[in-house]
């Protein structure tokens, strides 16, 4: 895929769809430095374990990604978190962390990381919206709200920052088997392994997504494959419709 000796930074590493970009980028002879809260077990060329939403830790890691791996092409911004609710039923606390990791967290990550990009001659950025951001659906406002904005600020960045090489999209996935999924049926008091099976009857190809479903298509945007993609919004949601 056009992915050999690229030299990549993954946030949201550790989670399940991190995860799986972390080895694909390997496999396809990338060099990886991986962040997140806990990076211990990561299989990658250079760990960075830190909380993203301390605005120092998050302006520093493009640098630090850099100087580690002698230079950076791919910026994958995976990290994210989910927090159900209407507006009335969601508190400030949802409020401010859910814009802290899906809004704050990658802008802070592409204006550090743009010039970096750039000047080493051009590259590829990949954000994780969801098509719950470009279709908003019930009862998940504040997640609504926050997959919306950074889907725009996609847009927004590849516009300004294309004449520079660097090529910045999104992929948009409805409902993965993660980890962070099946803990959110528990704290519902729903057992996990039949939620996933009741939802996998709702998706037109018969499953929800697994990690590699996402991850393979944000290592086609990272790759030269995409060399003409910039500013697209990917939906990756197996024929379902945000419902």
């Amino acid at each position: 895929m056009g992915l050999e000796g690229k030299r990549a930074l993954v946030t949201g590493a550790a989670g399940g769809i991190g995860g799986a970009i972390v080895r694909g980028l390997r496999e396809g002879g990338a060099r990886v430095a991986a962040a997140d809260q806990n990076v211990d077990g990561i299989d990658a060329d250079a760990r960075f374990p830190g909380d993203l939403t301390s605005p120092g830790y998050a302006d520093a890691l493009p640098v630090d990604a850099a100087q580690v791996l002698g230079g950076l092409d791919i910026v994958i911004n995976n990290a994210g978190i989910m927090r159900r609710g209407t507006v009335t039923e969601s508190s400030d606390e949802d409020f401010a962390v859910s814009v802290a990791v899906n809004v704050e967290v990658p802008f802070r990550i592409c204006r550090a990381a743009i010039p970096i990009i750039a000047k080493g001659g051009g590259g590829a950025i990949v954000n994780t919206a969801s098509c719950w951001g470009v279709y908003p659906g019930p009862a998940h406002a504040i997640y609504c709200m926050t997959k919306a904005a950074i889907a725009s600020l996609t847009q927004c960045m590849a516009r300004d920052h294309a004449h520079e090489g660097v090529r910045i999209n999104a992929v948009c996935p409805n409902e993965v088997d993660t980890p962070m999924l099946r803990t959110g049926f528990e704290l519902r008091g729903l057992d996990p392994a039949n939620a996933v099976a009741e939802l996998d009857m709702t998706v037109p190809l018969g499953r929800i997504a697994q990690p590699e479903d996402i991850a393979d298509v944000v290592l086609f945007l990272a790759s030269e494959q995409a060399r003409y993609m910039c500013g697209t919004l990917v939906e990756v949601n197996g024929g379902k419709p945000v419902s």
